[in-house]
């Protein structure tokens, strides 16, 4: 049996409380509109979240201004890890410590998925203006009414309720977008990437200490592949290993956590005599594969897609959940300064749409510069003169990397243009062994109109 909420709507449905769609809720609310929020999974207030189906976050600028706007930013705070590098670890276990920026404040902050999912759930349940519903899995939308059917996993009983405007932000695996695709009314399609992942928890030391350095993201770059390690409050560091689904070193090849083991003391030694209970962890913890999503058109009548469930990206960047809090700053924004609600969901997909392509392009690239470019003989050269034209030229040469984590006012399709030109300007300074020729370098800004 269905029961049918009363007719009258509510302006705002979002489905999916993970941190894209709660924040969100609260932007809206904070906004004065009226949101009700469902979500598939239990309460993780009260029933915990689920372990290993996601790796662990990074927050950047982009979304440290969407916590602060949303007023959420002190109470995660002390949740949050500095990190201010990346360490990269040769297979002797050394290797250097690579500044992300110039100054103090351009750092990168670990962050268990977890607790800001809770920090941010804990938030909206705080505003009157916000109804949370858990354990609801949402079954179908119709975009042209604007109404939604789900089914409530505790007892099997069916709802179904309409909204103005119906938000999926459901993930990568989102209900929503599915159920719009299945109607024909949206094309959206899967780039595997070859590689797939498995998290790893190294424990603090026997001391209590930190067993690495606790301000880095570690990396153990191996060319083809590579392991890395952020660091979590409780001392502990939760380590992701990526490698080839196939092939020689890749996920099928190693069938038993004996086989691991001995792949993990070949190429990363240092890391194995951190995880002692390695052999149960490789066998019983999950599996899980990566890809980009491409998705035409996210906004649908009634109906819009957001974060993962409209682009979802390879987290190699750090900025999936970053770009869908950036998401929500914008569209909530549009509403605000619109009364027609589906005019500003399709200026929403217009502005965003070529910055979600950029990002989506930069994260499959810092891929290969995080496994393999890094141990590139000229790579600390390349990467101090980017440093040095930033220092030299400030408002004209910003490297890539820092436009993307620190700069939230340059959106991503301008860090992706401005980065290419930057290359150029590199290798002609690098081949010119002119690297402090500060002449050359504005002569090179100039003709690319830097």
């Amino acid at each position: 049996m269905i029961r049918v909420a009363s007719p009258k709507a509510e302006r705002i449905l979002i489905v999916g409380a993970g941190p894209v769609g709660t924040l969100l809720a609260i932007l809206l609310a904070q906004g004065g509109l009226k949101v009700r929020l469902i979500e598939r999974r239990a309460d993780p207030r009260s029933h915990g979240s689920d372990r290993g189906r996601s790796i662990n976050l990074a927050l950047a600028a982009r979304g440290l201004t969407a916590l602060e706007r949303a007023k959420v930013l002190t109470q995660i705070k002390p949740d949050m890890v500095e990190m201010r590098g990346r360490q990269l670890h040769d297979r002797s276990g050394d290797g250097p410590l690579l500044a992300y920026g110039q100054n103090e404040g351009e750092v990168i902050y670990a962050i268990s998925r977890a607790r800001l999912n809770v920090a941010l759930i804990e938030a909206a349940a705080d505003h009157s203006l916000i109804e949370l519903h858990f354990s609801q899995r949402a079954l179908d939308i119709d975009p042209r009414s604007g109404s939604v059917r789900w089914r409530d996993e505790r007892d099997g009983a069916e709802h179904s309720d309409s909204a103005e405007l119906i938000i999926g932000a459901d993930g990568a695996g989102s209900a929503l977008r599915t159920a719009l695709r299945d109607r024909d009314l949206l094309m959206a399609s899967e780039a595997p990437l070859a590689h797939d992942y498995k998290e790893l928890q190294i424990p603090a030391a026997r001391d209590g200490s930190w067993a690495l350095e606790p301000h880095a993201l570690h990396v153990w770059p191996r060319g083809g592949y590579m392991l890395i390690a952020l660091p979590n409050p409780d001392r502990s560091f939760t380590a992701t290993l990526f490698l080839p689904a196939q092939g020689e070193s890749g996920f099928d090849s190693l069938t038993s956590p004996e086989k691991a083991r001995g792949f993990f003391a070949a190429q990363f030694p240092d890391a194995l005599a951190l995880i002692p209970d390695f052999d149960a962890q490789f066998a019983h913890n999950p599996r899980g594969q990566l890809a980009t999503l491409h998705c035409w058109p996210w906004h649908v009548q009634r109906a819009l897609l957001i974060g993962d469930a409209a682009h979802a990206i390879v987290p190699f960047h750090g900025q999936g959940l970053n770009c869908g809090f950036e998401d929500c700053l914008l569209l909530a924004d549009l509403l605000a300064g619109r009364e027609d609600a589906l005019e500003a969901c399709a200026e929403f997909e217009r502005a965003r749409r070529p910055n979600t392509d950029a990002i989506a392009i930069m994260a499959l690239e810092n891929y290969e510069e995080m496994r393999s470019t890094v141990l590139a003989p000229d790579y600390a050269t390349r990467k101090q003169l980017a440093l040095d034209l930033e220092l030299h030229f400030p408002r004209r040469f910003v490297p890539r990397y820092a436009m993307v984590m620190f700069h939230a006012e340059i959106p991503y399709a301008e860090a992706l243009r401005r980065g290419a030109l930057q290359e150029d300007i590199l290798d002609a300074l690098l081949a010119a062994r002119a690297e402090a020729d500060s002449a050359l370098a504005a002569q090179l800004m100039d003709d690319a109109h830097l």
